[in-house]
């Protein structure tokens, strides 16, 4: 139990430590570890917890953290109290490193934000940033949450339709929490009817 622990705690400051841009952009380093690497959860959980996460309040990752760590502890040892320490730690490790980091740069980036080197350092950061996400993205985009043309035809073009709705909505700038609601009742009301 306590390798486990010590496992976890290094995975997720591993995770903490080396990805940027945020919630979206640390998805495709969670998934590495979680469901590649380390065979932690499937594919299919990962997606659930993912989607959850984003509905709970708070940062995407520190939720995802935290519903990690529980669940794996809760699975192998079957106490909730372990696992309820198996999500602290899994939340502390992935906060632990950008703690470390922004009181070491915060110090730093004020002195010299109008710097060459910062300004470089940023214009680097902008597009792996971006690719992150975008990878976050297509990660998702499995036949777990889409179905397949051949199998599940209608599922498969209605997340296809779903995604493209939601993609051009954003870019309206219409709130994210109205289109949560909206694909929500509309799959549901399709799938009542379909079914």
């Amino acid at each position: 139990m306590m390798i486990l622990l010590l496992k976890l705690f290094l995975t997720f400051f591993k995770i903490g430590m080396f990805s940027f841009g945020g919630g979206y952009g640390i998805l495709s380093v969670m998934q590495g570890e979680i469901v590649t690497s380390n065979a932690w959860l499937s594919m299919a959980e990962f997606t659930d917890i993912v989607a959850i996460s984003q509905m709970t309040p708070g940062p995407i990752s520190i939720n995802m953290a935290t519903y990690v760590g529980y669940s794996i502890m809760n699975h192998t040892t079957g106490s909730q109290l372990i696992a309820i320490i198996g999500s602290l730690i899994t939340s502390l490790a992935l906060m632990l490193p950008s703690l470390i980091l922004m009181t070491i740069i915060s110090r730093y980036l004020l002195k010299y934000s109008k710097g060459a080197m910062v300004n470089a350092i940023f214009s680097v950061l902008r597009p792996t940033v971006v690719g992150l996400i975008a990878s976050a993205a297509l990660l998702l985009m499995t036949s777990e949450n889409y179905g397949t043309p051949g199998g599940t035809p209608l599922r498969f073009w209605m997340s296809v339709l779903i995604t493209i709705a939601a993609f051009v909505a954003v870019r309206r700038k219409v709130s994210p929490i109205l289109i949560l609601v909206i694909s929500g009742l509309f799959t549901g009301v399709l799938y009542s009817i379909v079914e």
